[in-house]
């Protein structure tokens, strides 16, 4: 199911996957919602994204992939933060609806993970999942963004592969210091920023999609405990 967005930037969209029961069934009363974001280069057909849009709606979680309106336009450059967190409030009352009193997840990879951090106060998530959360750029560990990553005050959870040049598994628990478990930090072992392993690793294209389900599942399923 496919649900336009306004906003002042142009029309976005969601991509619903709704929550399944047993049988293959639609389930209206899913557990919780999962609201995902994509990154500055590409939308929301990045392969981590539709693991999670494929798989989690058979654990009873409802997932909503956001296209920002520059993606949905078909340009290839993503604007400034400030006009990405517009696009993705943009779409908060939709997702809203959706969720109809149910919690909702915030989340996203890479640019789309910085977005869920900075604008979860707003949104009223009832946690953030972050997918290979860019810490630094490249080679500019000096320029941390690991502020918006300790900026939401519900719990987070960071799948990050070990060789993520915009930070490592390793550099993003150091980053989130002492949080009080509050902030959990998944290494992805032999993955890139895309969350790809290499040829030779022992985790392939299908173990790291069921690592992502499996764990992104039960801490959905956390938060949306009474």
């Amino acid at each position: 199911m496919t649900i336009p967005v306004p906003s002042e930037a142009g029309p976005g969209r969601l991509l619903v996957s709704p929550a399944r029961g047993d049988d293959g069934s639609p389930l209206p009363q899913g557990r919780a919602v999962l609201w995902l974001g994509h990154g500055a280069g590409g939308g929301a057909g990045a392969p981590d994204l539709t693991a999670l849009a494929e798989g989690l709606p058979g654990h009873g979680i409802t997932v909503v992939r956001h296209e920002q309106p520059w993606v949905v336009a078909g340009r290839r450059v993503a604007p400034r933060p400030a006009a990405l967190d517009a696009g993705w409030l943009a779409a908060a009352p939709a997702v809203a609806e959706l969720a109809d009193g149910r919690p909702v997840v915030a989340g996203g990879r890479s640019a789309g993970a910085r977005v869920a951090c900075r604008t979860a106060g707003t949104t009223g998530a009832a946690a953030v999942v972050c997918l290979a959360f860019p810490l630094h750029p490249p080679g500019r560990p000096e320029r941390s963004r690991a502020e918006e990553l300790l900026g939401p005050d519900v719990p987070v959870l960071v799948l990050q592969g070990t060789r993520d040049p915009f930070g490592s598994a390793d550099e993003v628990t150091a980053a989130a210091g002492d949080t009080a478990g509050r902030i959990g930090v998944l290494p992805v072992d032999g993955a890139d920023h895309a969350l790809r392993t290499g040829r030779r690793a022992a985790l392939g294209p299908a173990g790291v999609s069921d690592l992502l389900c499996r764990a992104v599942a039960e801490f959905v399923a956390a938060a949306a405990r009474p």
